[in-house]
């Protein structure tokens, strides 16, 4: 039997964007583009690529901060949906994927946060992202949205609790293009015993 299966879940490409080196401290300042080269480093240009990445406060209970581990986040992953249900929590017409820092938005993936990691997104030519898992809230983008909409950035990170995407690596080669088809592959296995049967009780 294989281990990744395909799901019945295909997402669209609606929004490519990149945070650019050097980076302002807590402010994202993230630009649209309309195609994406990924290599195994992730986009070329992006703060956050690389193979190997130092350390961060994720994983202070594994590596003393900054040591040089491999690097799974090189991409922000969000839903396109789930962004909406976002903005009209915190009262905004509509959020600015470039204020959470986004590579990809995608439509058509229900629940998308929750993605068993291990999972595959493939475009097109083959280009394949490998889910890492979910990325939680942070103060960077509700310190962007802040500046950009005084009084309404303190509401991201509540609003954003389980909605605010995933992380991922490249694992195959390609370009990503706005309007791109991406299929979603998921493990074959079943959820984890000790999670499982704890809801169970």
């Amino acid at each position: 039997m294989p281990t990744l299966i395909p799901s019945s879940y295909t997402a669209r490409v609606t929004w490519l964007g990149y945070q650019p080196v050097p980076v302002e401290k807590l402010v994202i300042t993230s630009a649209p583009v309309k195609e994406m080269p990924l290599s195994f480093a992730g986009f070329a240009g992006e703060v956050h690529a690389g193979v190997t990445r130092p350390s961060c406060s994720r994983v202070t209970m594994l590596y003393k901060r900054d040591t040089e581990i491999r690097n799974v986040r090189q991409l922000c992953v969000v839903s396109a949906e789930e962004m909406a249900e976002v903005a009209a929590t915190m009262g905004l017409p509509a959020m600015d994927y470039a204020w959470v820092g986004a590579s990809l938005v995608l439509e058509g993936i229900p629940d998308l946060t929750h993605l068993p990691p291990s999972s595959r997104l493939q475009g097109p030519d083959g280009v394949t992202l490998v889910v890492d898992m979910e990325n939680l809230p942070c103060q960077e983008p509700a310190v962007t949205i802040e500046k950009a909409r005084p009084g309404q950035g303190k509401g991201f990170k509540p609003a954003a609790m389980g909605k605010r995407g995933v992380t991922a690596w490249v694992e195959r080669e390609g370009v990503l293009r706005l309007g791109d088809e991406v299929k979603l592959f998921v493990p074959a296995q079943r959820p984890w015993a000790a999670v499982r049967d704890k809801f169970m009780e």
